[in-house]
């Protein structure tokens, strides 16, 4: 009943699906080039706040949108928390950083479900993804504060390899506020991305062990009736002998 009732809801879905997919990798090459082109003229650089702010509020809309489309409201809102989060907090321009957390949500909701049989395609993805996005925002909120260690994007990726792998050699580390709350982001994510590489791992075995023990059981049921259809054969062949003269 309930999917009935949200069937406004998932067509509103399906229709911005790629839309909003295309719009998140627009967003993430606009804010890259922002953050390694640290000498680019004020003219460009507005035209890259312009547009990363222009999608943000697509985004901003879409949840909306979501909210008002949704029969169950509180339901919606309960499940939809973190992007309510990811909407609300990169508009304070110190967590800027944070709507990178809107990409990432809409990537992994789009691929997610589609790429789950190829578990190492989808690991190598979202890990590659992950890094990314957490080597630009440190390096965003880093590079310009007196005392950062982290001010190229080769020490950004070494650091977000060093914290994602939880070896954390302490070479280089943030300083400011901001990088501190990526760290901690990047941290618990790297948890939960182990636990989703597990959990998508262990339902890929689940399927190929259920597949298997599937085939084997209809293999069983193929032979016991093969071996029933034997022993009625033989049944029947003994008692013609048995009821023969002579025998």
């Amino acid at each position: 009943m309930f999917q009935t009732d949200e069937r406004r809801l998932d067509q509103w879905e399906r229709r911005v699906e790629w839309p909003l997919t295309c719009l998140a990798a627009l967003f993430l090459a606009a804010y890259a080039w922002q953050v390694l082109d640290d000498r680019s003229t004020p003219g460009l650089h507005g035209v890259l706040e312009a547009v990363l702010r222009a999608v943000w509020l697509v985004f901003a809309v879409d949840y909306a949108v979501r909210l008002k489309l949704a029969v169950d409201k509180r339901r919606f809102f309960t499940a939809h928390l973190f992007d309510l989060v990811a909407v609300l907090l990169p508009a304070v321009r110190q967590l800027r950083v944070l709507r990178l957390l809107t990409v990432l949500k809409l990537l992994n909701r789009r691929f997610a479900g589609r790429v789950r049989q190829r578990v190492g395609v989808y690991v190598a993805g979202v890990t590659v993804l992950v890094g990314a996005c957490a080597s630009l925002a440190v390096l965003d909120a880093e590079r310009h504060h007196p005392d950062a260690t982290i001010t190229t994007f080769g020490d950004a990726a070494w650091w977000t390899l060093t914290t994602i792998s939880t070896v954390g050699y302490g070479d280089r580390y943030p300083v400011t506020w901001e990088g501190r709350l990526v760290a901690a982001l990047l941290m618990v994510g790297g948890i939960a991305l182990l636990g989703v590489i597990t959990g998508t791992i262990a339902s890929w075995l689940v399927e190929r062990l259920s597949g298997v023990e599937g085939s084997v059981a209809e293999a069983e049921r193929a032979t016991l009736a093969e071996l029933r259809l034997v022993k009625a054969e033989l049944a029947a062949l003994r008692a013609e002998l048995e009821h023969r003269p002579g025998v």
